[in-house]
């Protein structure tokens, strides 16, 4: 694809420059470094797959963009390579092909916190390749203090500079450096609603696999971060195509982190703010223009140049014993602008526990519940009910009601690298419409992680 092209070989001139402004801010290693040999690659490599199911349930009518009344069955799988690269003492590459594929129940359409939280990287039911993440980070050191770091997917082990400035350049999922959580970020190993794994009513930037181009800085200290990235935004809504404009559309993104302990259990708290530049529609005016034409509105006549939407996410972990810990969101946006890019979600509310299996012998097992209130804005309801449609639901009418999602799951380890995971979710108000449902979303997830070095240590003569 032309765009494609270009933000590449834009992204391939940024890896160079970083590269060569990386090789010159090298420093000869410190004395804290001289016993730690950094590591120079890694491989790993995941397979994931869902399936998930739901029956009847009470539902007098529905819309284009309902979730369907009868029995569905639905699998995606998605399979990853990282590839890490150390390229400097400080820059390191990241290389990311991945495979997706898989349906979601009624096109993922019917509930704004989708149960399936890989369904994102799947555009076709038809397992297909692409670029997931390429990417380049430089790390700038101030002062002689290092932490250690361990190898992981997309993290190559060694020393860090405690405090440093880093930036990173190329394609990847904005995902991968906001809104962390330790206890909900990840829906092949944690939670997997949407609204869950990430803040729902952040509408991050993306294409419909979840990926977009872009860069990030931030700036480290002991026991603080700020974040700031601007990525493309995608062309339409939901779409897999970006815009090349990013001059004018684009998303921003900024993040403030504050790391502490009570006791010796560690914490953190994130504030998040964003603003999507985009050629977006409106609610009210799309109500407006229904109001003079007839017929239901629709926010995609509205679309104009320059719209802005923003919005605002808290995040909050907090360690309670070394088995045990806890976690919030809050999440806020404009509810006046169309939803682009994640999901159909203005006001948000999460709060969960997840426990490791020490206590009965599992330690690399999981235990966790958590509740999710997801809402919209008084003009956002008054679209939908008026019968206009947002790119994943929309039912034609509406009798408002908050999306109420508790969810619950049990991953246990089977054998290294293996997990298997029973999920279950309870959907009242689906697509925020008192009614239809409730209904029950059981699903069952397989999870297979690999190291290559480890492999190749094990197969060594």
């Amino acid at each position: 694809m032309p765009e494609t092209r270009i933000l590449l070989r834009l992204a391939v001139l940024g890896l160079a420059v970083i590269t060569v402004l990386g090789a010159q801010a090298d420093k000869p290693p410190n004395k804290t470094d001289n016993n730690v040999a950094p590591e120079r690659w890694n491989l790993f490599y995941q397979a994931t797959s869902i399936g998930d199911y739901h029956g009847t349930f009470r539902s007098p009518y529905q819309g284009p963009n309902s979730l369907r009344n009868y029995v569905e069955r639905d699998v995606s799988l998605t399979t990853t390579l990282f590839l890490g690269l150390r390229l400097a003492k400080n820059t390191r590459l990241y290389f990311n092909p991945e495979i997706a594929g898989g349906r979601g129940f009624s096109g993922v359409d019917g509930i704004a916190n989708a149960p399936n939280g890989e369904l994102p990287r799947v555009a076709t039911a038809t397992p297909k390749p692409y670029l997931a993440r390429l990417y380049i980070t430089q790390d700038f050191g101030f002062g002689d203090e290092t932490e250690a770091v361990e190898s992981e997917p997309n993290q190559l082990a060694g020393k860090r500079p405690v405090k440093r400035y880093s930036i990173t350049v190329g394609r990847f999922t904005v995902t991968d450096f906001f809104d962390n959580n330790r206890y909900t970020h990840d829906p092949r190993t944690q939670f997997m609603g949407w609204a869950v794994m990430y803040n729902g009513a952040w509408d991050y930037p993306a294409d419909v696999r979840g990926y977009t181009w872009g860069w990030v800085h931030e700036f480290h200290t002991k026991n603080w971060a700020f974040r700031y990235a601007s990525a493309a935004m995608p062309k339409v809504a939901n779409g897999l195509r970006f815009d090349r404009r990013v001059f004018r559309d684009r998303g921003d993104v900024f993040e403030v982190e504050r790391r502490f302990n009570i006791g010796a259990h560690p914490g953190a708290v994130r504030l998040l703010e964003y603003i999507n530049h985009a050629d977006a529609g409106n609610y009210a005016e799309a109500i407006r223009l229904a109001d003079l034409t007839g017929g239901p509105p629709s926010v995609i006549a509205t679309r104009k140049v320059g719209t802005l939407k923003y919005g605002t996410g808290l995040n909050v972990e907090q360690e309670i014993t070394q088995d045990l810990g806890v976690f919030g969101r809050l999440g806020w946006n404009d509810g006046k602008t169309e939803s682009f890019a994640f999901t159909a979600i203005d006001r948000l509310a999460t709060i969960g526990v997840s426990v490791t299996g020490t206590r009965w012998k599992r330690p690399f097992d999981t235990a966790a519940a958590e509740l999710t209130v997801s809402g919209i804005s008084g003009v956002h309801a008054l679209y939908l009910q008026r019968g206009g449609l947002d790119f994943l639901i929309g039912d034609g009418t509406l009798r408002y009601g908050p999306e109420t999602i508790p969810e619950a799951y049990y991953s246990a380890r089977l054998f290294k690298g293996f997990f298997a995971t029973f999920d279950l979710q309870h959907v009242t108000n689906p697509a925020y419409n008192r009614d239809r449902g409730p209904v029950w979303i059981p699903s069952l997830r397989f999870h297979l992680e690999l190291n290559a070095k480890t492999l190749f240590k094990a197969n060594a003569p």
